[in-house]
């Protein structure tokens, strides 16, 4: 009897923005929550009082303000890295192939950096939605939803503006996107810690099924995508911080990036690592879903390749 063709399931370009905006919608008080520390200067609200504040104030709801925005940028952000990083992975290399430790750093830092641009505007608007909650209300922006935001920005401050804090998005995104694919090899150069998310995950990932303990299944994905998301919080925080108070500062408020890391540096070291903690929170648990809901759709709906005997 004939031997059966080992069978194995790609992911298509755009699994990655649907796994993401569905990994949002579980998050995003998280991320609210972060962006409302990293924002203040004084820095005396923790986690737990925040939250407090924001339920006692504006109701439970106000903590998924700004939910379109943060869909929509996963939707362009994410579906771009990863449509980038699969689609290229997939070109260069066969389907039982694992790729050189080194190529998955350069294929995922370009990758970031593409994803980290065409999601800046949906980006900054989300920064907008999440902070407004805070404000006075007479200095509120009230976009409606993200693309109500997207429109008034192009018709108030115009097209430039839209990409307010590109600088460090983009590098931002670069870190975010290599960590997720290279963390197993971790110990091998300190300075590929600047490529995280998409590299640490898919390095991780490729480490762990080559043991006896695991295989490509539920356990695995948890694992890696766990220390994917614990060391690309640590090493990003920083520029996120960064990112985040360019995209909320009023025009004229920060002279440059220069100018941003001044003023965030006058809170201390660790002010450039203002809500670390629900960063982490919000970052560990999005990681996991994410790559839980990408391989879930790649095993279930990918390309059905067969394997070469």
């Amino acid at each position: 009897m004939e031997k059966a063709q080992e069978a194995k399931r790609l992911s298509r370009w755009y699994f990655g923005g649907l796994a993401g905006a569905g990994a949002a919608c579980v998050t995003h008080p998280l991320d609210l929550l972060k962006v409302h520390l990293q924002t203040q200067q004084e820095g005396k609200l923790s986690v737990i009082k925040l939250t407090g504040n924001i339920i006692r104030q504006q109701g439970v709801f106000a903590l998924y303000n700004g939910l379109s925005a943060s869909i929509l940028r996963q939707l362009t952000y994410s579906t771009t890295r990863f449509g980038i990083y699969e689609v290229v992975k997939q070109n260069i290399s066969a389907p039982d192939e694992n790729l050189p430790f080194y190529k998955k750093i350069l294929l995922a830092a370009g990758a970031g950096a593409c994803g980290g641009l065409v999601g800046t505007p949906a980006d900054m608007v989300n920064v907008r939605m999440q902070n407004d909650i805070k404000l006075p209300f007479e200095q509120r922006r009230n976009y409606k939803h993200a693309l109500d935001g997207l429109l008034q920005v192009y018709r108030r401050e115009g097209v430039r503006y839209l990409f307010s804090g590109a600088t460090t998005a983009t590098s931002r995104a670069v870190l975010m996107t290599i960590g997720r694919k290279i963390f197993r090899n971790i110990s091998q150069l300190k300075c590929t810690f600047v490529f995280f998310q998409i590299s640490f995950y898919d390095q991780i990932k490729q480490v762990l099924l080559q043991t006896a303990y695991f295989s490509d299944n539920l356990v695995t994905h948890f694992t890696a995508s766990t220390m994917a998301g614990a060391v690309a919080t640590t090493m990003t925080q920083p520029l996120d911080v960064l990112k985040t108070r360019m995209m909320n500062a009023k025009p004229g408020e920060y002279k440059s990036l220069g100018h941003c890391i001044t003023v965030t540096a006058k809170l201390g070291p660790l002010g450039f690592f203002k809500g670390y903690i629900p960063a982490f929170v919000r970052l560990a648990p999005h990681t996991v879903l994410t790559f839980i809901f990408f391989e879930q759709l790649r095993i279930n709906f990918g390309t059905r390749v067969v394997l070469a005997d």
